[in-house]
Parts: C-alpha cells; sequence; structure tokens
C-alpha cells in the first residue's frame, strides 16, 4: 500500500497531510526517509514518525466528529507558530483524528474531524462540491447589486471566478446585515474573500452546516460524535450537491449565453450573424 494512503486511513493524518509530513522529511521506513509514493509492507516495515514508531492496526474503528470551532484557533493538528489548534479541543477524545477541511484563524463553527481517511478525502474532493452553510456579518450594509453578485459568481484576487452561490438576508438593522451563505467550492477563504471583492467588511463568518450535518446547539469548543444515520447522509449528500452544482452551472451558463447573445448577435456555423 502506499505510504500516504497508510497513514491516512490509520487516522495518522489526511493524505494531503500525510504527503506534507513525507515531502518534509518527517516520515521513516525502515530507517531510512520516505519519498511520496512509496509502497510499504506492514508485514516487514517498521514507520516512524519524528522518531516515534507508528502502530498500525488491522481493522482500526472509524469515528467522525463535529466541533464547533472557536475564533482564534488554526485548523491543525500542530503549529509551528505555536498558535492555538483545534488538537487542544479534542485532546480528550482516545483516538487520533484529524480535521476534514479547513475553517481560518478568525472563522468559527462547524468543523468536522475524522481517522477516516477515505471519507475525508471523498468529503474534500472538488469533483464532490459538498454544500457548506455560513451566518456571514457584514458591514455596514448591502446592496440589491451585491447580493445578485454573491448569488450570481464573484471575480477572486486571483481572477477566479466563484460558482453560483445560495445567499439569503437573515436579518439587517442599522450598520450591519446577516447573510446566510451556501456554496458548493472550497477556495481557501472563499466566502471572506467574495464579501471583500465586493466592498463588503466581515464583520463575523459562522459555518453552521457541512452537507445534511447542523452545527445545532452545540457550544463553542465542544464536540460530538456524529452519528451513523448523519455519517450516511453526508455520503449521499455528494450526489445531490452534484446535480445541484451542474443545475446552478447550466442556468449561469444560459444567462452567459443569452448576455452575449443580446451584445453581439448569435454566429451560425456558416459565420452568418443572426
Amino acid at each position: 500500500m502506499r505510504i500516504h494512503k497508510l497513514l491516512s486511513e490509520n487516522g495518522i493524518a489526511s493524505r494531503r497531510g500525510a504527503e506534507k509530513l513525507i515531502a518534509e522529511g518527517r516520515v521513516q521506513v525502515n530507517g531510512r526517509k520516505a519519498v511520496i509514493g512509496q509502497d510499504v509492507d506492514l508485514r516487514r516495515d517498521i514507520i516512524h514518525i519524528d522518531g516515534e514508531r507508528v502502530v498500525i492496526l488491522k481493522k482500526q474503528p472509524k469515528y467522525y466528529l463535529a466541533l464547533n470551532k472557536p475564533r482564534g484557533y488554526v485548523t491543525t493538528m500542530d503549529d509551528e507558530l505555536k498558535r492555538k489548534c483545534v488538537k487542544e479541543l479534542i485532546s480528550d477524545f482516545p483516538v487520533r483524528v484529524y480535521p476534514v477541511g479547513r475553517l481560518d484563524k478568525d472563522s468559527e463553527g462547524l468543523l468536522l474531524l475524522t481517522n477516516d481517511g477515505d471519507f475525508a478525502n471523498y468529503i474534500m474532493h472538488p469533483r464532490n462540491h459538498v454544500s457548506k452553510t455560513y451566518r456571514v456579518t457584514v458591514r455596514p450594509s448591502v446592496t440589491e447589486e451585491q447580493l445578485i453578485a454573491l448569488s450570481s459568481g464573484v471575480t477572486l484576487d486571483d481572477g477566479y471566478v466563484t460558482a453560483p452561490a445560495n445567499v439569503m438576508v437573515d436579518s439587517k438593522e442599522e450598520g450591519r446585515v446577516v447573510l446566510r451563505i451556501t456554496i458548493t467550492e472550497g477556495k481557501n477563504r472563499q466566502v471572506r474573500r467574495m464579501c471583500e471583492a465586493l466592498g463588503l467588511e466581515v464583520a463575523r463568518l459562522k459555518r453552521v452546516s457541512v452537507g445534511p450535518v447542523k452545527l445545532g446547539m452545540l457550544k463553542s469548543g465542544e464536540y460530538r460524535e456524529l452519528n451513523v444515520s448523519e455519517v450516511r447522509a453526508l455520503r449521499n449528500a455528494v450526489r445531490t450537491d452534484n446535480e445541484e452544482t451542474r443545475r446552478l452551472k447550466e442556468q449561469k451558463d444560459g444567462k452567459s449565453l443569452k448576455s452575449s447573445k443580446s451584445k453581439s448577435g448569435f454566429v451560425d456555423k456558416r459565420g452568418k450573424r443572426n
């Protein structure tokens, strides 16, 4: 088995996290530095990470957690800058788990953790488009044009155009508006960057759901295990979200085509403009 997959399936790190450990030279196989893509055989190979031997269980139970991450914590299991990590919030959980995706340091809310590498990869893979909903407080207000732009797609600072999002106004008062934004992508700090690109100041950002799993009444800094039906629903949500993403993309492409026609007309195969 490839070493990064082995580490992932046994809850040591996500596949990307395992590759990072290997690239940094922190993983050894039989006393030698491991390389990405290396095959290992548990019958004969001994693996160490940072000098500590890794014990691999043939059948390790899988665990799935929902954590309400507070602001000020980074989504990592250790940090070279000595910042507060989400690992501290689950230190009493008896099994090593790692985050599924990320929430930036200044954001809060629902974060999933697991020791199931295949599940984590399944949820995070870009092609699966698992929806994520955020409660976003912006200042000082929001216009109809900005709401339409958030819903239709926003050009980010790197030139990337986001897919259509579902945007609703939760509440509106003097100097602040609370939005509920659902996206099906996972670009770095995407919701913040979408708002900032439109001139909106983000005062607070909280993730309230991932697919069908909701934050609910879980208190800040606390976690709970997902039940079997929630894990099953997450896997099933991938198909539903893919269908919704295709529908929104077709809708967006249809609007672009209509706009193009209205500006320049439609050119048929013979080069004639209609």
